[in-house]
């Protein structure tokens, strides 16, 4: 939905219209899912945080301001807020699955999907160690595909500022990748 009719959708939701937050849950939720899953590398539980994004969404709709962003810069940052809860609760960082845990099924090419996983395994890793705003802007850039521009408005930033924080979260990561013996030139580039 472009910007205008978003406007719209957002006063009707305000004015109590189930319907209009339907919308707008509709148009968002797949958003918020991913960049959560993205956070805590667990599928149900993404689920139970997007869950709570949108009734706390749905809670506060009425008090909700247009500051000329998207409405999906205030549910990433409700997202924010619920991931960081998370971790607080549970004080610990996130922690990815055993590889031996994995089933993996006999194929032919066994062992490119094996260095496949694994591969996925040390950037899962190596993104969970980044600050949490190169986690945002790696998450919005390379798994949302948002333009710099656009991460630049969700985050409250300039477009200098998301580029200088994407630059130091690609280097972080190509040097923690190294260390773990992975070919960062190649996994970094799918990113790019």
């Amino acid at each position: 939905m472009d910007r205008v009719e978003e406007i719209q959708v957002l006063q009707r939701a305000q004015r109590g219209e189930n319907e209009a937050f339907a919308e707008l849950y509709r148009a968002n939720v797949q958003a918020i899912f991913r960049y959560v899953y993205h956070r805590v590398n667990d599928a149900q539980l993404a689920e139970d945080l997007t869950g709570d994004v949108f009734a706390r969404a749905l809670k506060g709709i009425a008090d909700y301001r247009d500051q000329g962003k998207p409405f999906v810069a205030w549910l990433y940052s409700i997202a924010h807020a619920r991931v960081v809860d998370h971790y607080r609760r549970v004080e610990r960082r996130p922690q990815e699955s055993n590889l031996d845990d994995e089933p993996i099924p006999v194929k032919s090419d066994m062992d490119a999907e094996i260095m496949r996983k694994q591969a996925a395994k040390v950037l899962k890793e190596a993104i969970s160690r980044l600050t949490d705003e190169q986690q945002q802007v790696v998450i919005l850039r390379f798994v949302e595909g948002y333009r710099i521009e656009a991460v630049a408005e969700l985050m409250g930033k300039n477009a200098n500022a998301i580029k200088a924080l994407q630059h130091r979260a690609l280097r972080a990561l190509a040097s923690r990748l190294e260390r773990a013996g992975v070919n960062a030139e190649s996994i970094l580039a799918g990113l790019s």
